[in-house]
């Protein structure tokens, strides 16, 4: 199975959740698992964490998988509070995600 990677902006928000979920859902269409790279992204809304849901829901339909890399602080709070944080598999570094994906 190969994976892809997807680079999230500093925000995921009701004002570009359409362009973001786009991308996502393109590398899933092609068949690849995705690795949501968060490392730039400080700020998820209640919108930015229906993306996220839908993406895992969409991958698991297809037999994919979908990893988050560098979740700050700020979002890791977002994804704790309201539970979210047990839906996904998630590493702090891209080279931890990798590793643990090749095995």
């Amino acid at each position: 199975m190969t994976t892809d990677i997807y680079k999230l902006g500093e925000e995921l928000d009701s004002f570009n959740y359409q362009e973001e979920q786009d991308g996502i859902l393109a590398i899933l269409e092609k068949g690849q698992s995705v690795i949501l790279d968060m490392t730039a992204c400080k700020y998820v809304s209640s919108t930015g964490l229906r993306v996220l849901l839908y993406s895992k829901k969409v991958a698991a339909t297809k037999g994919l998988k979908m990893y988050l890399v560098g979740i700050s602080e700020e979002v890791r709070d977002i994804m704790n509070v309201t539970g979210f944080d047990s839906f996904f598999d998630s590493f702090s570094t891209m080279e931890e995600c990798l590793k643990a994906i090749e095995n």
